[in-house]
């Protein structure tokens, strides 16, 4: 007789919901619920934030009102989540279709999560995610960083940007923006290099704290 044993922790929620605007809020909610329940120690707003990305990708790419689940799975030191729909379309970052919506979304979860992809199923396809355990303040400051940099670059002029050309598109503008700062800090009679090192000094000790 052969069998396995499942040695790491899991528990597993399933939440069928329709693509709508509404039945999305409702599943924001539904999350937070279970994960309180479940007493994860994941950022809910992270997890909120995926969530909402990745159920909105169904309403606008597969289509509103059409049929999908959410699959919450906590695995040891992580925290997955699945998205099936009946659509074999498979989303990329590198879509020459993918509009300015799509390219946001995909590239937050790129960008939030530990680790992402799709897979093709039995009826359509998954979009999934994972997210560490414990590493929401670093989330969040990835998102807010992304919302620094978008707003940094149409204040200076800049044109919308699609796709693989609108993520380079915000590299640029970071690069940018260090720069506009180093020329702050030394207008203010500081030295540049002593605010790279400071943030550097943050930038490890969270690191070290996650």
């Amino acid at each position: 007789m052969t069998g396995y044993e499942v040695i790491e922790p899991r528990l597993r929620c399933v939440l069928p919901f329709e693509a709508a605007p509404a039945e999305v809020r409702l599943l924001r909610k539904a999350v937070v619920m279970q994960l309180s329940r479940w007493g994860a120690p994941v950022a809910v707003d992270e997890a909120e934030l995926l969530v909402t990305e990745l159920a909105t990708n169904v309403l606008k790419h597969v289509g509103e009102g059409t049929s999908a689940t959410l699959i919450l799975e906590w695995r040891g030191e992580r925290l997955r989540l699945e998205v099936h729909d009946k659509s074999q379309a498979m989303p990329s970052l590198n879509s020459a279709d993918c509009d300015e919506e799509c390219g946001r979304g995909l590239h937050l979860l790129a960008a939030l999560a530990a680790d992402w992809g799709t897979v093709l199923t039995a009826v359509g396809k998954a979009v999934w995610c994972e997210i560490p355990l414990g590493a929401g303040h670093s989330c969040r400051r990835v998102e807010r960083a992304v919302g620094a940099l978008e707003s940094y670059r149409t204040g200076g002029g800049g044109t919308a940007l699609r796709g693989k050309g609108r993520w380079i598109g915000l590299e640029e503008s970071a690069i940018e923006l260090i720069a506009d700062l180093l020329h702050w800090s030394a207008a203010c009679g500081h030295d540049p290099d002593d605010f790279l090192d400071c943030a550097q000094m943050h930038y490890e000790a969270e690191l070290d704290a996650a």
